[in-house]
């Protein structure tokens, strides 16, 4: 899909009582992603090692403490443990959404 039609976040809400982000996007959809879900699908090169494989990588206890913006491609998150190298394209965070629309 050409990059002006991509969905891109309109609103990112950190929901700290419940433990997670909940992102708005321009085509409507929203997507609510638990801590554990993001942190456990964290994209950088020390979760993910550098093959083409992406695996899940379980947190014990993940707890979020910023959310930033990168550019205007992404996002990244800081982790209560110090972890913070992770840039979550946009078009990757619609490719992990967990809800069931996205899933199905």
């Amino acid at each position: 899909m050409p990059e002006a039609r991509r969905p891109r976040p309109t609103e990112v809400n950190h929901e700290r009582d419940a433990s997670r982000v909940r992102i708005t996007w321009s085509d409507g959809h929203v997507g609510e992603y638990d801590y554990a879900y993001l942190r456990g699908w964290c994209p950088c090169a020390l979760c993910q090692g550098h093959g083409n494989e992406r695996r899940f990588v379980r947190s014990v206890d993940p707890r979020l403490e910023s959310i930033e913006v990168v550019g205007s491609y992404a996002l990244t998150f800081r982790w209560a443990d110090g972890h913070d190298t992770g840039i979550y394209a946009y078009s990757y965070l619609r490719e992990i959404c967990p809800c069931a629309e996205c899933r199905g």
